[in-house]
């Protein structure tokens, strides 16, 4: 990315974090529900503490931070910078209020905007780092969207993000398959363009013959499986699922427990889900969401089918156009494909799980330094996601992309594609 538009894609996506913030009210943005949810505040500072730590402080010498405590508080994971307030007690603290928060935000982007305006000759290396905080701002826009999600459903209120009207109840068009050849491909990032660095070497897999849906399961398709008792049927979990929908039910109503899918709720007949346009009758025709990999496992042996790896999603994705329900189309929800549309839905409504273990490509070596924490030492008891969300960023997806969580993760916006 070259200088002048590394310029505007900073103001961007600073902007575009604020923005989200200014739908909420201060009360919204300090609480922590669970704790894979952090409050908003939090990701606020946190990634601003990301330009100060891995930019400012070594590429502008004059920088002098607001608080020196902030390093302690708004460090995520970084063993290398030092010691982590306890992820799970963010929500804990009632100080730095939120308007701190906003006046550190203001300090360092007043300071980053003089290294923007005065770089130094040598720019290449602040460039570099500038445009990983980029993305990992917007991946924590990503995060701040579901995880205020999650602190609203907790709360019997069922506030809303905002107020979309929900779209009239659709159709959508019957399944069908794509059929790959067997043989040898390349997956992989190459060429130009930002890529994060577990997206690379660039390799070769072989594949056998396999098919794809040629679109994502939906909410129908998913009640059904609720239907035929599928969470209380054995054969088709996991042995680790099966033992985490078992825990898991004995916690009784809320949108943590497992009787049925996150979110969902059954009253009289009808079913219903909560999203961030508060609580809505569920659209059949609608993708599935909020499932864990368990659940999209369990689901995809029910259906006689099984979940992709991300080799075979990829080869799949490689002709597609990166083209979708995005953030940017302001739904923040998964919506059904037409029945007269040609779209495979690959790109957006929901990060798709595939069946391959999060661990690292061949010749994969993670960078010296702090910056080498981001992707590989998370390489374990993971599984990778693929394709973005409806609250992912269009600018930030790409057919490479590896999203990754645990195999019981299901508060993120994820989903179902089958495979046979």
């Amino acid at each position: 990315m070259d200088y002048a538009n590394l310029r505007d894609a900073y103001l961007a996506v600073r902007r575009q974090s604020e923005a989200i913030v200014a739908q909420l009210e201060p009360e919204d943005c300090v609480v922590q529900s669970m704790p894979d949810v952090s409050p908003t505040r939090w990701h606020l500072a946190h990634v601003t503490w990301f330009f100060e730590t891995f930019v400012l402080k070594p590429f502008l010498p004059s920088y002098e931070s607001t608080h020196p405590a902030f390093e302690y508080l708004f460090n995520s994971y970084y063993n290398t910078v030092g010691r982590q307030f306890p992820r799970a007690q963010r929500g804990l603290l009632s100080r730095p209020t939120v308007a701190d928060v906003l006046d550190y935000r203001r300090h360092v982007d007043q300071h980053m905007q003089r290294l923007l305006e005065d770089p130094p000759h040598d720019f290449a290396e602040p460039a570099r780092v500038i445009e990983i905080g980029l993305n990992h701002e917007q991946q924590h826009q990503e995060l701040m969207l579901t995880d205020i999600k999650h602190v609203f459903s907790c709360n019997p209120l069922y506030p809303a993000f905002q107020n979309r009207a929900a779209s009239e109840s659709s159709t959508t068009r019957q399944l069908g398959w794509q059929r790959f050849d067997e043989g040898l491909y390349e997956i992989g990032k190459a060429g130009d363009g930002f890529a994060f660095d577990n997206e690379s070497p660039r390799h070769r897999v072989f594949v056998e013959s396999f098919e794809l849906a040629d679109r994502l399961v939906t909410c129908g398709e998913f009640r059904k499986f609720i239907e035929d008792d599928g969470y209380q049927r054995s054969e088709f979990w996991l042995s680790a699922g099966w033992a985490t929908v078992q825990e898991n039910q004995a916690l009784g109503p809320g949108p943590d427990a497992w009787p049925y899918a996150m979110y969902w709720q059954q009253r009289d007949e009808d079913w219903y889900h909560f999203t961030l346009n508060g609580m809505r009758p569920i659209d059949p025709a609608e993708p599935m969401c909020h499932v864990s990999y368990f659940e999209a496992d369990a689901y995809a042996r029910w259906a006689g089918a099984r979940l992709p790896t991300e080799a075979e999603w990829e080869i799949a994705a490689a002709d597609q156009s990166l083209t979708g329900n995005f953030i940017e189309s302001g739904a923040l929800h998964p919506l059904p494909v037409a029945q007269d549309s040609n779209s495979r839905q690959t790109f957006g409504d929901v990060w798709e799980w595939t069946a391959s273990q999060y661990t690292a490509y061949p010749g994969y070596a993670a960078a010296d330094g702090a910056l080498g924490e981001y992707n590989g030492k998370f390489m374990c008891n993971q599984f990778v996601l693929r394709g973005g969300s409806c609250v992912t960023p269009a600018s930030h997806i790409r057919s490479t992309y590896r999203n990754f969580f645990p195999p019981s993760a299901r508060w993120q916006f994820s989903g179902i594609r089958l495979a046979k």
